[in-house]
């Protein structure tokens, strides 16, 4: 169980380290955004490269960062029972929904989105769009994104079974349910 929690906490700090490039990544989105907005308007000038390059920008912090999410506890769940369990019961119910729903999704998608990737790699694929970027480095964020959030929930389920059988692990379980 001992080399299983390393794995986990190597698991741990490469989406940790993703997370904050994704956290980097905003503020480089948001400062494109702004900067062409304001060249476009002020001086009439403008590339479609600029546009994609904030979409592909929003993709790799959506795909990367939602095992960076996992990883702090911070997904939306269904609290209705969840708040009600406990600590003991909320681990349960992790293992249960990481070993039923979190990890075959994660294969599923990244196995159907591989073919995706491959496709736009082996013709090269460049936007239609004039000026636009080169479109397969994008497409190969979205398998490596299930493949990182799939190796989280591995990571998480490790956590979260040497919790039940009683090592020390830094597993969060606190959930703040959403204010609305």
């Amino acid at each position: 169980m001992r080399f299983l929690l390393a794995v986990s906490h190597r698991i741990d700090a490469i989406n940790g380290f993703l997370g904050k490039i994704c956290d980097w990544l905003v503020l480089l989105a948001c400062t494109v955004s702004a900067v062409n907005a304001m060249v476009r308007y002020a001086y009439d000038i403008s590339s479609n490269a600029w546009l994609e390059l904030q979409w592909y920008m929003f993709a790799v912090i959506v795909m990367f960062g939602a095992s960076y999410t996992l990883k702090k506890n911070e997904h939306v769940r269904v609290d209705i029972v969840y708040m009600t369990l406990s600590e003991r019961g909320q681990v349960w119910v992790d293992v249960l929904g990481t070993i039923v729903f979190l990890l075959p999704a994660c294969a599923i998608l990244g196995w159907l989105s591989w073919p995706f990737f491959m496709q736009s790699f082996n013709v090269l694929e460049v936007s239609s769009n004039a000026g636009g970027l080169v479109r397969w480095p994008i497409k190969l964020v979205i398998p490596v994104g299930f493949a990182l959030l799939g190796l989280q929930g591995l990571s998480e389920l490790i956590k979260r079974i040497g919790m039940l059988r009683g090592y020390a692990t830094d597993v969060t379980t606190h959930y703040e349910r959403p204010v609305q």
